[in-house]
């Protein structure tokens, strides 16, 4: 796993994450909210699933699982709460700051169970910091306000979705990704608000016999310049390419196809 965080910047960051999206819940904020980018749930389910999802990844690494526990929780998310918003955001932080500091009272190279290759809580520090800030942006865009990231936060996120992306794995999971591959067919992607010093460019090669990625500002069949927040959304699927943010120059469709089959989750 190549990272420009390090282990300790991961939990401070699943902290500062979970905070900041409780920071947009008040008193008067509905629950039963639908969650454009997320359809099936609503803001009370979006809530409860990330909770449950620190506390689920909170145990594994306490208790040093090599199996992982029952997780019947993240996937029972009722429609109603009776907890009211701010109740619902304590409990949020609540998890996110467990998670944080059983990670931290665990050393990064302790072998435990993860669900792809890798077997280090460093995983699931990544992980879940950038599953916060995802979700984070959900929650926010739902109740149609600005969402921001950090740019070295917004750059790891974009890393980490191009490693999971490519993993060979992948194919297991994912037969119809190797639909992608083929003569020809590169992506670039350009961060246009970052210094040069940042490398906010990303080369997604597909010409091989698997994904392949790296940081590089290569010409490619298709190139997309946006700020580097809409990028980031961009290939989370939490915006459309056609927005007004990205430039698209060069195949287009196989743009479409690319975000089509490189889901995340």
């Amino acid at each position: 796993m190549n990272s420009t965080l390090s282990y300790d910047d991961y939990c401070t960051e699943i902290v500062t994450q979970a905070d900041l999206l409780a920071s947009v819940l008040t008193k008067d904020t509905a629950l039963t909210t639908s969650v454009p980018s997320c359809p099936d749930w609503n803001l009370a389910q979006l809530l409860r699933h990330l909770g449950e999802a620190h506390r689920w990844v909170e145990e594994i690494v306490r208790t040093r699982a090599t199996e992982p526990p029952p997780d019947t929780a993240l996937r029972t998310l009722p429609r109603d709460t009776t907890q009211t918003p701010p109740e619902l955001a304590a409990w949020l932080t609540e998890g996110a700051g467990l998670l944080a500091t059983a990670l931290r009272a665990t050393s990064p190279d302790t072998r435990i169970w993860t669900p792809l290759p890798s077997g280090s809580p460093l995983f699931f520090a990544r992980r879940m910091a950038h599953e916060t800030v995802i979700h984070r942006c959900d929650a926010t865009l739902a109740l149609g306000a600005d969402f921001a990231v950090d740019q070295h936060i917004a750059i790891d996120t974009m890393d980490e979705w191009m490693e999971l992306g490519s993993l060979p794995e992948m194919f297991d999971f994912h037969p119809d990704r190797r639909e992608l591959l083929g003569p020809g067919r590169t992506l670039h992607f350009h961060a246009t608000d970052t210094p040069p010093e940042a490398a906010a460019d990303w080369l997604v090669d597909l010409t091989g016999d698997a994904l392949a990625w790296r940081r590089s500002a290569e010409e490619a069949a298709v190139s997309v310049r946006a700020p580097l927040t809409d990028l980031l959304l961009l290939i989370y699927g939490r915006r459309p390419a056609d927005d007004e943010a990205f430039e698209v120059l060069g195949d287009a469709e196989l743009l479409d196809f690319y975000l089509a089959r490189v889901l995340f989750g």
